[in-house]
């Protein structure tokens, strides 16, 4: 089955999942029973009014799709910055919730702190396997859920997978905002479908080959740090130079082999960026051998993991790679503009200036830096 029909299944399965909850939740006296990531049936309150999020994404997962007057208690790992985080910057408003715990991908969720909030339900990416969320939850006495982005991240071939929808669809159910959950699963399934269209459009002789280099994989790296079976690249059926190894997932290159591959356009990830001009002054020769150097052809994206997968700039970079990438198909695409109907469809407003100002913002890169 083609993937856009796939998507356009799913889609419409979620919504008449969420149509069928708003017509058959339970009273106050009765308890909600849901399915969460891991398979477990969670008992929550029929009318949950206060949510943690905890975890890598797990918040962000929650603005997408919760009610976030109902927010408990925020980590303290995302209150540390905000900088490349859009549900940050759409919802400053965040910053006033009291911390419930650390936070981050090395700690374990703190008992003592969440149960100080007083939440009717935690989400939680942390629990990735069934003991982990059984015991937070014998410990705290409070429902967890189990969330997840599934394989979504680094390594990956696609922006975001089914866990992701089923994940938002759960917030929904739980916090009585089936609507709105309906409504991000919808509009995630339909940027993904049109992102196959419209690449799919142009046929493969006319691609050019690309490179992304800079990605961020644990850290920042320079030009030799990239992905095979790139996920951005996947969704516009991009000519991946990467690809012709076999592998997927990240790897660091070799710059003899890039030389050799010396594809017609490269794209630099701005969280490395710095890195990459750093060599770039102490190597100038080894860049100025690459032809799309040489031809002006070197665009930056916006990062896009941090504390996991921001979907929505993945999917708005995914567009403006197609803008350079397969221009007669997405000639009606203003990236600027399209980065901004999603902010504001996921998150509740635009945060592109922003981004663009800490990062650079689509557009060619000059690698002396001036």
């Amino acid at each position: 089955m083609e993937l856009r029909q796939r998507i356009a299944r799913i889609a419409g399965a979620f919504a008449l999942l969420a149509l069928a909850g708003c017509g058959a939740r339970p009273g106050p006296e009765e308890g909600l029973s849901v399915t969460d990531l891991l398979g477990r049936t969670v008992t929550v309150p029929a009318r949950v009014e206060r949510v943690v999020a905890i975890g890598p994404g797990a918040l962000r997962l929650y603005v997408y799709a919760g009610n976030l007057t109902y927010l408990a208690g925020i980590e303290q790992f995302e209150l540390d910055s905000a900088v490349g985080r859009p549900y940050w910057l759409a919802n400053p408003g965040l910053a006033d919730l009291p911390v419930i715990g650390q936070g981050g991908p090395n700690n374990s969720p703190d008992a003592e702190r969440l149960l100080e909030a007083a939440p009717d339900v935690i989400l939680s990416t942390y629990a990735t396997e069934v003991s982990a969320a059984d015991e937070l939850q014998s410990k705290t006495g409070i429902p967890v859920v189990a969330i997840s982005y599934g394989t979504a991240g680094f390594g990956t071939t696609s922006i975001f997978g089914e866990p992701v929808l089923t994940s938002l669809d759960l917030i929904g159910r739980i916090t009585g905002e089936e609507e709105r959950a309906a409504a991000a699963v919808a509009f995630l399934s339909a940027a993904q479908a049109d992102l196959d269209r419209r690449g799919g459009e142009t046929p493969e002789s006319e691609r050019p080959t690309v490179y992304v280099g800079a990605l961020g994989a644990r850290g920042t790296h320079g030009i030799e740090s990239t992905q095979g079976r790139y996920a951005l690249l996947e969704a516009i059926h991009a000519r991946n130079v990467v690809d012709d190894t076999g592998m997927s997932g990240s790897l660091m290159v070799d710059r003899e082999a890039l030389l050799e591959w010396d594809p017609e356009v490269i794209i630099l990830d701005q969280g490395g960026l710095t890195a990459v001009r750093e060599d770039y002054a102490q190597n100038p020769r080894f860049y100025e051998a690459l032809s799309a150097v040489r031809a002006g052809r070197v665009y930056g994206q916006l990062p896009y993991n941090y504390y996991s997968t921001n979907i929505d700039t993945a999917i708005a970079d995914a567009y403006y790679l197609g803008t350079l990438l397969s221009p007669e198909a997405f000639s009606d695409i203003d990236p600027a503009a399209r980065a901004d109907e999603i902010y504001t469809a996921l998150l509740g407003a635009p945060a592109y200036a922003q981004m663009a100002a800490d990062f650079g913002g689509f557009g060619p890169v000059a690698l002396s830096g001036e």
